[in-house]
């Protein structure tokens, strides 16, 4: 595939770009994509500079219309001294205390990033049997609640039973314990 700017050299530079559902694709040789170094392609990335997550921060906080100027401006952590306008640039917390400094600010930056703000990783064999049934009662009753709010009352019955029956073996592996 040719160079979508010069069309003579054969493009090995690609990049996509995705907003608000609108897919672009541009194909550019090396010399073309280096001719474009400092001007911002899709995420914050730009051309030439090794891609990071303080790039990939950017570029969601630059896609959620960027960070109030009261936030950037005041916000300190009062352990570290660190300054959200800090944490902006270098993509990094000074201390555990800036987590709950930044946590209204950083809560939509994680859920945006992982889809979540809980972690839910693996679970010990000898230990994880009642985190997982719990994990599991929890998530069966969202979709229980899903279920009777969609008038699926079949389905909600069997999701009831699954939870009794998760239930019953969380109190007996409690019991064991």
């Amino acid at each position: 595939m040719l160079c979508q700017s010069c069309n003579e050299r054969e493009a090995n530079v690609h990049i996509t770009k995705i907003i608000n559902g609108v897919k672009t694709e541009m194909h550019l040789c090396d010399e073309c994509a280096k001719a474009m170094h400092g001007e911002k392609v899709g995420l914050g990335y730009e051309m030439g500079m090794p891609l990071s997550f303080q790039n990939i921060l950017d570029g969601f906080v630059e896609m959620m219309g960027g960070f109030p100027q009261s936030i950037i401006g005041e916000k300190t952590c009062p352990l570290c001294k660190m300054t959200f306008e800090d944490f902006r640039r270098n993509g990094r917390i000074g201390c555990d205390e800036c987590y709950k400094t930044f946590k209204d600010e950083m809560i939509p930056l994680i859920r945006r990033i992982h889809g979540n703000i809980q972690h839910n990783g693996k679970l010990p064999r000898r230990t994880g049997g009642i985190l997982k049934y719990k994990r599991d009662i929890d998530r069966l009753k969202d979709e229980l609640k899903n279920a009777v709010s969609k008038e699926e009352f079949e389905r909600a019955a069997k999701i009831r039973d699954e939870i009794k029956e998760l239930e019953m073996k969380l109190k007996e592996e409690e019991n064991r314990g």
